[in-house]
């Protein structure tokens, strides 16, 4: 299999060194989760699930997402990763969602609720097609789930660094650290972690440990902020994801 664009930009950012900032559907960022919109979202905290929400209230479904993949493909190279439940994907089709991701330039898939324990027909449809498959661990993760966590991810391993849903929080959880070193000892793969990291401060703090920095629901807060001004909110997001690099690079 050719290398994705995932693996690839981890390959640069780790000669450069420095951490990558991927962030859950806005730009300036060096990869992009894609949301597929679910009724049920059981991973999320208050402000996703309302943008999953508006999201589904506007019509948004797997083949409006794979579109937009293809839209961004006509002017960007950035990494991309659809992020969303297993139910969306089971409708749609493993094999056609697969093929159908690839040809609209996706690099991988996330299935938040997809355990790996049964995940060999979701990743046989993946592997396929040429893309990344990233599986969560969590701090109550259990040292064989983290080790088939990180057996099954191609491109990078995404940590949980708290239990619970996603959402702001005013701390890091110190049950991230650990877990980065436990799952560490088990994989050479590139280390993202999420679940609340919402501050250039924490974006720091983060860098300095795991491969990656993963912010969302700081990002889908302030689209729903400025959902009256696109103009605003591209230009608030801009300053926002400036802001959380710079953090990360000790500025």
């Amino acid at each position: 299999m050719q290398p994705t664009r995932i693996q690839l930009l981890f390959e640069r950012l780790k000669k450069q060194p420095r951490a990558g900032l991927i962030a859950y559907i806005t730009g300036g960022v060096d990869l992009i989760e894609l949301g597929v919109p679910f009724s049920d979202p059981i991973a999320d905290g208050p402000v996703i699930q309302r943008g999953a929400d508006r999201a589904l209230r506007a019509g948004t479904n797997v083949p409006k997402v794979l579109e937009m993949a293809r839209k961004i493909r006509e002017h960007s190279q950035i990494p991309l990763l659809l992020f969303t439940y297993l139910n969306p994907v089971l409708r749609y089709g493993l094999e056609r969602l697969a093929a159908d991701a690839k040809a609209a330039g996706v690099d991988g898939c996330l299935l938040t609720d997809l355990s790996v324990e049964e995940a060999a027909g979701y990743m046989g449809a993946m592997r396929s097609a040429g893309l990344d498959t990233v599986f969560l661990a969590a701090p109550t993760s259990t040292d064989a789930r983290l080790k088939l966590a990180a057996q099954y991810s191609t491109g990078f391993v995404y940590l949980v660094s708290r239990t619970g849903v996603t959402g702001e929080r005013a701390a890091l959880s110190e049950s991230l650290e650990p877990l980065i070193a436990r799952t560490r000892a088990v994989t050479n793969l590139p280390l993202a972690a999420g679940f609340g990291i919402s501050t250039p401060q924490q974006a720091c703090v983060v860098a300095k440990m795991a491969d990656g920095v993963v912010v969302g629901s700081a990002i889908v807060r302030m689209i729903e902020k400025n959902a009256d001004s696109s103009e605003r909110c591209d230009a608030e997001l801009e300053a926002f994801a400036r802001a959380l690099r710079g953090g990360m690079e000790g500025r």
